[in-house]
């Protein structure tokens, strides 16, 4: 494909890339203040905390295809603005609830489903939008930018997060989150929106064919379902990973709030990293060969997690988070702007679904399987399962047709 202008003059693109600026900070802070929440107000046990990262994942794997089918039919643009401001008026229940004082577990279980259920729905629609409003030849820098935006609210978000519960406390710092989606919904809806409204289907297509379809494209796809595969794996050893990961430093290793944020935002540099040179590294290795490429040669390094000690030993987890970001943004970014290349539009929202649904639904299982593992053998040796797994995960692109190959067909 050949190199299109420069997405810094695109002003929709740099709108619609604001405002997931503003909401992934947001989300990055939630991710370290949430099961401090738990742990520091409500008392959480390990197995409580990993259920509450299992259900904020849930919904991608009990509605993504439903909201795949649903998506195809709608514009994309309104989909992205009610889901922020949504999620903004959930999350401002916790805050509102402590300030009441009837917080409890049960809330936060609520908060995180119903947050998932729209988080699926934004994520299907803003991977089908990016293609209606840049050209084809623009994704690999569209999803490269939007990923560097990602990596870098991963290095200020858990930072911020962890001085913002040091001085205000966990409830409230959540409610940062809240104001986050406020504002990035109201910049996406200041993106001039020439999208087509999708066909109308024609009279008895039921929602399970449309499923059905998108599912077919994406496991019937030889290259795709073998991507799919090595995703979904990794995700759920990360899940189980992740799951556990603040327990352990928390308990584990006597980490403070403010060390637990600086430790996710030393880790995130690792994602900016692999934003900032992902398109230089399919250009050089080629489009194909960095998908197992970045697998392989970062994974092994999340065994240095588990091997962190108090003090000092800390930043051993956030080495192995700073691989785990570097090869997985140089990973994303090269596969999915491969499927949204060789997708048909009307079909866009559905195939992203069917992969949504099984590479994230596999985060809520890890994520329970994280939790019951911690309970019976201890945080440190979940972690360890956890690297182990996501090491493997990479067979299944070395034992795929992108072995033999330097660069992806785009058809």
């Amino acid at each position: 494909m050949g190199e299109g202008p420069s997405l810094w003059r695109h002003r929709d693109f740099r709108l619609l890339w604001a405002g997931q600026t503003i909401s992934e900070v947001g989300s990055a802070l939630t991710a370290v203040a949430l099961p401090l929440l738990a742990l520091l107000t409500l008392d959480a046990s390990a197995f409580e905390v990993a259920l509450l990262s299992a259900v904020g994942s849930a919904a991608f794997l009990l509605v993504a295809l439903q909201a795949g089918a649903l998506v195809d039919r709608w514009r994309k643009q309104p989909v992205l603005v009610r889901s922020d401001w949504a999620r903004a008026a959930l999350i401002a229940t916790v805050p509102a609830a402590h300030l009441l004082g009837v917080l409890s577990m049960a809330q936060l279980y609520v908060v995180a489903l119903l947050t998932s259920v729209l988080t699926v729905f934004f994520d299907v629609a803003y991977q089908s939008y990016l293609p209606v409003l840049v050209d084809r030849s623009q994704l690999v820098e569209g999803n490269s930018k939007l990923s560097a935006t990602a990596a870098v609210s991963q290095l200020a978000g858990p930072a911020l997060g962890g001085v913002l519960v040091a001085t205000i406390g966990a409830p409230y710092a959540i409610g940062v989150d809240a104001a986050s989606f406020l504002v990035s919904g109201a910049v996406t809806q200041a993106v001039h929106d020439d999208e087509v409204a999708p066909a109308a289907r024609p009279s008895g297509t039921r929602l399970r064919e449309e499923i059905r379809e998108g599912l077919s494209f994406v496991l019937r796809h030889p290259i795709l379902s073998k991507v799919v595969a090595c995703t979904g794996t990794s995700n759920f050893f990360s899940s189980l990973y992740g799951a556990v990961e603040v327990v352990f430093l928390v308990r584990e290793l006597n980490a403070s709030a403010g060390v637990v944020g600086a430790v996710f935002s030393i880790g995130a540099v690792g994602g900016v990293l692999g934003a900032l040179c992902a398109t230089a590294a399919a250009r050089r290795f080629g489009s194909a060969r960095i998908i197992w490429l970045s697998l392989a040669l970062t994974a092994p390094l999340t065994f240095l997690g588990p091997l962190a000690f108090p003090g000092p030993g800390v930043l051993l987890v956030a080495v192995a988070s700073a691989a785990l970001g570097l090869g997985a943004v140089v990973y994303n970014v090269a596969q999915v702007s491969y499927r949204q290349a060789i997708c048909p539009p009307a079909l866009l929202g559905r195939m992203n679904a069917a992969v949504r649904f099984i590479v994230w639904g596999t985060m809520p299982l890890g994520a329970l399987a994280g939790g019951v593992l911690a309970t019976v053998v201890g945080t440190r040796a979940t972690l360890v399962v956890g690297a182990a797994g996501m090491v493997l995960a990479v067979l299944w692109v070395l034992a795929s047709p992108l072995r033999g190959m330097r660069d992806l067909p785009s058809d």
